[in-house]
């Protein structure tokens, strides 16, 4: 079993933050195989070139993997390692938040201070 919704967030985060390290791109590529062909979360969450996108797709991936895991029996073999990921997705998922949050308020902080040197140093038009 593969934790493809970490993995496809690797890969997107990667793309984002404009990230260059080709070992671990390949490493997550081969990771996840067939799962980066077609149209699904998983591949978009992957191709995923902003936090915006990040947060969309991985929530779609989330939704998949909350249904996968409600559908195995609490005695099948995969039920662990599957309520595992969802943990770990759900945690990534936070920090996502977080991270896009601390972004928003970076720009909010650089709105601040520009507007501080126009107030102290007055642009004459």
């Amino acid at each position: 079993m593969s934790c493809d919704e970490i993995e496809a967030l690797r890969l997107g985060l990667m793309n984002a933050l404009g990230t260059s390290d080709d070992a671990v791109r390949r490493h997550a590529e081969q990771e996840l195989g067939d799962a980066l062909d077609g149209d699904t979360p998983i591949a978009a969450l992957a191709a995923a070139e902003s936090l915006t996108e990040l947060r969309r797709h991985l929530d779609a991936a989330l939704v998949d993997l909350e249904e996968e895991v409600a559908a195995l029996d609490a005695d099948d073999p995969e039920y662990g390692y599957a309520r595992g990921r969802l943990v770990a997705v759900r945690d990534a998922e936070r920090s996502l938040a977080r991270l896009a949050d601390a972004g928003e308020s970076l720009l909010d902080d650089l709105g601040d201070a520009h507007h501080t040197l126009h107030e102290v140093f007055p642009v004459e038009e």
